[in-house]
This record gives C-alpha cells, structure tokens and sequence, in this order.
C-alpha cells in the first residue's frame, strides 16, 4: 500500500510535532510546572502515526499512559494537550487528568489510562457497543508488551475473537516493562504469538518504519470492517529515554540507546524523502522550524492559561456533595 508523497510529508511533519511537543514537555517538568509522572513518547513516533493515519474519523482510539503522541497523532490541539499537561483549565480534560489522561470525545479519542492493561477490556467494551449498535466503526487499542501478561488482555482477546468484535491490538513492544525486560517478564516474548491462542491472525512488524506500520495497520483495519473479528499487531520499537521521567536506566546501557537511535524513525523518513526526491536537506530544515514556531505557541498558551477553578472540584461528579447534605438532612 503505497502512500503518496502528501501523505508520507504529513506523517514526517507530524512525527518532528510530537518528538518538539515531548521535548518541550520535558523542559516544563523540569521546571516543576508538570507534576506526577511524564511519559515520552520520543523514538515510538512511527507507531503511533502510522496506525492512527489508517483509521477513519469514525473509529475509536483507546491508549495507555504514553499517551501525548497519539493524540496528536489523532489530531488534537497541541495547546489544549500541552495546558492539560500543566494541570490547566484550558486542558483537553479541564486539567484534571494530567499527562496519563488525555481525551476527546469529539475525535473518538477515548483516553490514556492509568492502570497497565486495565483499557484494554474498556476498547473491547466500546467494540461490542459499535457492533450492537450495528455502527461502521473500528476500535484501536494501543497498549504496551507488559499488558499482556495479567488478566484484563487474555480476558478481553478471549471476548473478542468469540463474538468477532471489531477491534484492532495493537502492542507497541518497546522491549522493557518500566525497568523489566520482555524476555525476564514473560514466558512468550512474542506477543503476537499469544494471540493465536485466541484464534486472532497477528502479525510482528519493525515499528521503527512508518510505512511499514501504516501498511500493517491498514490491513488490519480492513479485515476488522469486514466483520472478520479482532486482529492484533505487535510493534517492535524502541523509547529513547527512561520509562518516565526520573528513571535512573540502570537496566540498559548506553551502547545499546546509541545504537536504536540510529533507527530514529524521523530520521529513517527524512532519508527516504531526500533518497525519492520528495524534499531536499532544505525542506526538512523547514518543516522543523515551523514546528518549532508552533510548539513555542503552544508553550506560551500552556503557561499563561490559568489552573481551574476550586469549585470545578464539584463537576462531572456523580452526585453534588450538597444532594447529599441535604438529604441527610
């Protein structure tokens, strides 16, 4: 499936708008404006643009805790994700769900979750909606290898192939659980080789290559639309830094960082586009420093965006504290 040169320059613009959005998101926690926890996303860009690029405006995205980049991938504002990051009002999620929370409804953009694993038997959940409800619609859960290794992913696969749901899996195997190796976790390494035990067709890709991905996920898409069930996709890539910020990486060394980063799938792209005559060094420099302009936007409008208000603690509650009081009463 060949992507034309439109196309393969928007994901390359895309992919150079999420590693500036991480980069910058890391200045701002180590200036103290990002509390908790931060996940990057840099070096995985390709997964997530490439999947996401095969779905359609219909379809579902459910995700875990690295989430930023695939919201951008789906289209959200940078500003708006940047602000919910530093716990503003402006945020996506009002600033109450932070760097693991992010969501849109209107883009199908259903969230990153907190609790490993716990999304995936939610992205089924939406899938037995969609298929119910008799909608022209896929679900895409994205979630990482360490997942697979407690109940909510053997559960909710088991369901899945059963009723021929259509959701795609997708692993974004990036070769450590937090500190833990894949092979020190699990007893099948291979991912996609788990899913057979549920009857699903897999397939293991090199998630470095952004073509590769989309091609992998296109397919995979079209065999869920037709009412052929699940269909899962195990990614092989690689995250630059840590686990989340602060991780002291005493589990891998630097040798073996240096030697994915040549792998850096921006820089595989940028190849490919100079090597096809799509753009020149000149061209590349250009989209990066337009990125760079729009990220310092989003920036400026993160930081100056005011934190939500104290009574914003008593909305989108079940029930308001005072029906409480007063029926007490």
């Amino acid at each position: 499936m060949d992507l034309n040169q439109d196309r393969l320059v928007s994901m390359y613009r895309q992919m150079v708008l999420i590693r500036r959005f991480e980069e910058r998101a890391a200045d701002f926690y180590r200036e103290g404006k990002i509390g908790g926890f931060l996940h990057l996303y840099i070096g995985e860009e390709a997964v997530g643009v490439g999947a996401i690029a095969a779905l359609e405006p219909q379809d579902y995205i459910v995700t875990h805790y690295r989430d930023h980049g695939h919201a951008l991938a789906r289209g959200l504002d940078p500003k708006r994700l940047m602000a919910e990051l530093l716990g503003r009002a402006t945020g996506v999620s009002g600033g109450k769900g932070g760097s693991m929370h992010l969501a849109d409804v209107s883009k199908g953009f259903w969230g990153g979750y907190g609790i490993v694993g716990g999304h995936i038997a939610l992205a089924v959940g939406l899938a037995l909606s969609a298929q119910y409800l008799d909608e022209n619609r896929v679900v895409l859960c994205i979630f990482g290898e360490g997942s697979t290794n407690i109940g909510y992913f053997h559960e909710a696969l088991n369901l899945a192939s059963l009723w021929k749901l259509p959701v795609v899996f997708l692993c974004e195997n990036n070769l450590y659980g937090m500190g833990t190796a894949v092979e020190r976790a699990s007893a099948v390494p291979s991912v996609a080789a788990k899913a057979c035990a549920y009857n699903i067709p897999a397939t293991r890709i090199d998630g470095m290559n952004i073509s590769t991905v989309y091609e992998a996920a296109a397919l995979a898409v079209a065999h869920v639309r037709s009412g052929q069930g699940p269909y899962l996709i195990e990614a092989m890539c690689y995250r630059f830094p840590g686990h989340s910020m602060g991780d002291p990486e005493r589990y891998r060394s630097k040798d073996e960082v240096d030697r994915y980063r040549e792998q850096d799938p921006i820089l595989m792209l940028g190849k490919q586009l100079e090597s096809q005559g799509i753009l020149d060094e000149g061209g590349l420099e250009q989209i990066d420093h337009d990125v760079s302009k729009v990220i310092e936007a989003v920036a400026v409008f993160a930081d100056q965006s005011h934190a939500p208000a104290p009574e914003a603690l008593h909305e989108h509650v079940y029930a308001h504290p005072l029906n409480h009081r007063e029926g007490a009463a």
